[in-house]
């Protein structure tokens, strides 16, 4: 997909009007040359101009456009919510197995009177957004813990970074049971990956930490099978970061930014952790594993405990954690969970910007009171109630040393149903938020 700007449509184009005459979301083909889209531009929010926009390109590719002309509104943000989501409908699912997706019809879209910057930056996310999905969407054969790690490594090999991947010897001599009694049961061996970019030297980094379960059976707490081929996507919060990553890079912002990705794959097996196992994580505290498939904050607390070697400005962890999330917020907002109330006001505010929003649960200490455990120091969850506040809870008490956030993401990182797939978020928030500390 090519952006470009111009004052004057050519020949080829189709220029699109926004007719306030016509009822929001109807859209014709009124001739041969103009496409309209009616709106009611008084009461236009972002989340409507991203609506619009996502409408207009499946309306041109239901008609074959090739080339869209369209003016630019005076609507804060118009140029990059319209550029990125036509952008991102432009991401094909790859089938396994064929060497091209299908193509769009649209090849490009000029914008009248835009900025270059606005432009950039759009598609710099929806870059981002296209490799978490990409990641997301490719079946747990292939999307394995080393595939992540040699996607890492690519990474740092096009846009110059750094990158380390620690191998299971190297977690076992750092203390990381806990992540590693998750991967006990598998044979793909776990990774724990690291990659960083350095555009202020110097400025603390950003760090992000993604939950990089490549395919969580349950464990010996094995899950219904009634849809667990979508427990491949339990590692999107690794993807988001990756993607995060990429559209930081492109840009190249003048920011530190290190993500973490622990990797796993949590299988049963002879060898796998079982109900009432105690370990010991690498804050050398002890956790009694309650339920093997609470396994996500199990590998986050080493990697929260780890990423301390960075001394971090702030440390945002990002993860598909808890399926209560979704039962509390639905597919529309993530969930964020903090220690730190400007962080959390900050993310809310990224998330509003981006169109990719974010609802802030509690994080009080008579939730942290759940988790006794009479083996341990703490149990790995703490009951149904308010499962993922105590889930937040758990990984906050690795996490005392730095300013922190948690993102729940369970109900946001992907769609089920016949348009099955990853949907790439929360890259924006997450890229937004970093812009607006430049």
């Amino acid at each position: 997909m090519e952006f470009k700007i111009n004052n004057k449509a050519t020949n080829e184009q189709i220029k699109v009007v926004f007719d306030s005459t016509l009822e929001f979301n109807k859209t014709r083909l009124e001739t041969n040359s103009v496409l309209k889209i009616g709106l009611n531009e008084k009461q236009l929010s972002a989340k409507k101009v991203k609506k619009i926009a996502i409408t207009l390109a499946q309306t041109a590719n239901q008609f074959c456009l090739e080339s869209l002309f369209l003016p630019t509104l005076e609507i804060d943000n118009f140029v990059a919510i319209v550029a990125q989501a036509i952008a991102n409908n432009d991401y094909q699912v790859h089938k396994t197995g064929l060497d091209e997706s299908e193509k769009n019809t649209l090849r490009s879209v000029t914008f009248e009177n835009a900025e270059q910057a606005d432009i950039d930056k759009a598609v710099a996310i929806a870059n981002g957004m296209a490799l978490t999905r990409t990641l997301g969407d490719m079946p747990s054969n292939i999307c394995t813990p080393s595939y992540l790690a040699q996607t890492a490594q690519d990474l740092a090999k096009e846009f110059a970074l750094s990158c380390e991947v620690l191998e299971e010897s190297d977690m076992s001599k750092l203390g990381m049971h806990s992540l590693l009694s998750v991967a006990k049961g598998s044979n793909e061996s776990p990774k724990l990956i690291s990659l960083n970019y350095q555009g202020n030297a110097n400025a603390k980094p950003i760090v992000l930490v993604g939950k990089g379960v490549t395919f969580d059976s349950g464990g010996i707490s094995i899950k219904p099978s009634i849809n667990m081929d979508e427990m491949k996507y339990d590692m999107c919060g690794g993807a988001c970061v990756l993607g995060v990553m990429r559209a930081v890079s492109e840009m190249q912002l003048k920011v530190n930014l290190t993500v973490v990705v622990p990797a796993v794959e949590n299988m049963p097996a002879h060898n796998a952790s079982k109900p009432g196992d105690v370990v010991k994580s690498m804050s050398g505290q002890t956790i009694e594993i309650l339920n093997t498939d609470a396994e996500g904050r199990l590998i986050l607390c080493d990697a929260l405990t780890y990423v301390k070697k960075f001394n971090p400005e702030v440390v945002i962890d990002v993860a598909t954690l808890t399926g209560a999330v979704i039962i509390a917020l639905g597919k529309h907002h993530c969930g964020v969970m903090a220690n730190d109330q400007v962080l959390a006001d900050d993310l809310i505010a990224a998330g509003k910007h981006a169109v990719d929003t974010t609802w802030q649960l509690p994080l009080d200490e008579e939730y942290d009171e759940l988790l006794k455990s009479n083996f341990a120091d703490m149990g790995n969850i703490g009951g149904r109630e308010a499962a993922s506040v105590t889930a937040a809870c758990f990984l906050s008490r690795f996490t005392k040393d730095y300013r922190w956030a948690h993102l729940d993401i369970a109900g946001v990182a992907w769609i089920s149903g016949n348009k099955k797939g990853a949907t790439g978020r929360p890259v924006p928030l997450l890229t937004q938020y970093i812009l607006n500390q430049i």
